[in-house]
């Protein structure tokens, strides 16, 4: 049985601690024992999912120290000192893990750069995936970092066919170790179990009429003063429409300010974190992403697989290339006033007639699947010659 590591210290519930525990869960599932995966617990950051990984059979790897919870976690400044200290706390335990139990693969998701210098370092026997998401700021740090790592990395993973071309044309990597990899976003049996609890949400749901929704942490990335300011000019035309925003972050103080200063506590809803959102979504008019990025963004990923229309901003990476240029979802200009405004209007009128556009994200939405991910990421594993399976 080959042994593959995964390597991501997230210091906040980012979406890719989803894309790194689903996707290890997919391996170990549906790999007939091909591999033993293992999670590295640098500092702590993993603890509070230890449950999950014991029920897929994840070992979890601790290294000496646990300080998670003292790391200051939000504002640039302090999450990068808190990076630092995980990099120099974790060097001399990484390289010993490396060099006694000789995993196949290591994949790579966050702080990377401390995965990649030791691989420069030492002469490993394991094979360095490098796993990028997001829209990643190429500064010159991270330039020179990947040119000196690209000849020591077996491969290089990307959520997005857009992502994938830019690096190609910044000429970083060699591009025949470049490859689109989906994420794993949809845990079937989780959405199935998910969902048969939808009647206790009943009472909660019902008093949110004709509501649209929005899903995710409330900070600057999501943009959330623009969707209020947009919705605030749509309640003008329609009174009675309600806005639920489901999520937690250093913004909540702010968005709430906002909202009462423009009187729209009885229409707009800042609900909190809320860990089972399929129910909001099964019952939503539509979901709403107004983010400045995303890497599709899962939470559109998971409104299409529940049958939910998709109004998005045309930011990078990935709405547009999910929502098929438009034509399973509404896109409107990223941050642009009236943009949203214009695009709410249009719902409104179209509403009855958008269940061709709302089967084809329901079919994109199949490509995100763990078992899809887990046929792509062993094909990836094993072959030098690698055709990944996209849907249209």
């Amino acid at each position: 049985m080959k042994s593959i590591f995964y390597w991501s210290p997230c210091l906040t519930k980012v979406g890719t601690v989803k894309s790194t525990i689903n996707s290890a869960i997919s391996l170990s599932k549906y790999s007939k024992n091909e591999f033993k995966v293992k999670i590295i617990n640098s500092c702590g950051e993993w603890d509070e999912y230890q449950n999950i990984f014991k029920k897929n059979n994840i070992d979890l790897i601790n290294f000496r120290f646990n300080f998670f919870k003292y790391l200051p976690k939000n504002g640039f400044l302090q999450s990068r000192i808190s990076y630092l200290i995980i990099i120099l706390f974790s060097f001399f335990p990484l390289v010993k893990l490396l060099k006694k139990e000789k995993p196949e693969f290591i994949i790579i998701h966050l702080i990377t750069s401390l995965p990649l210098l030791v691989n420069n370092l030492f002469k490993f026997n394991t094979k360095f995936i490098l796993r990028i998401s997001g829209f990643p700021k190429l500064n010159f740090f991270r330039k020179i970092l990947w040119k000196i790592s690209s000849k020591n990395i077996f491969k290089i993973t990307c959520p997005t066919k857009h992502l994938l071309s830019d690096l190609k044309e910044e000429k970083i990597f060699n591009n025949d170790k470049l490859f689109y990899l989906q994420d794993a976003i949809i845990n079937i049996n989780d959405y199935r179990s998910n969902n048969i609890n939808n009647l206790k949400f009943k009472n909660k749901i019902n008093k949110f009429k004709k509501y649209f929704l929005s899903v995710g942490r409330l900070t600057r990335q999501k943009n959330y003063t623009y969707l209020i300011s947009e919705f605030r000019k749509h309640l003008n035309n329609y009174t009675e429409d309600t806005l639920v925003i489901i999520g937690e972050g250093e913004d909540r103080v702010k968005l709430e300010e906002l909202i009462k200063l423009n009187n729209l506590t009885d229409n707009i809803f800042l609900l909190g974190k809320i860990d089972n959102v399929y129910p909001y979504m099964k019952n939503a008019r539509a979901l709403i992403l107004p983010s400045l990025w995303e890497e599709p963004g899962f939470v559109i990923v998971e409104a299409a697989f529940s049958n939910l229309f998709v109004i998005s901003s045309d930011c990078p990476n990935g709405p547009r290339e999910f929502l098929n240029e438009g034509k399973a979802g509404y896109l409107f200009e990223n941050n642009k006033k009236n943009a949203l405004f214009g695009r709410l209007d249009s719902f409104k009128k179209e509403e009855n007639n958008l269940e061709s556009l709302k089967i084809r994200a329901k079919k994109n939405s199949s490509n995100y699947t763990l078992f899809r991910h887990h046929i792509n990421l062993k094909e990836l594993l094993k072959n030098k010659d690698y055709n990944l399976y996209v849907g249209s």
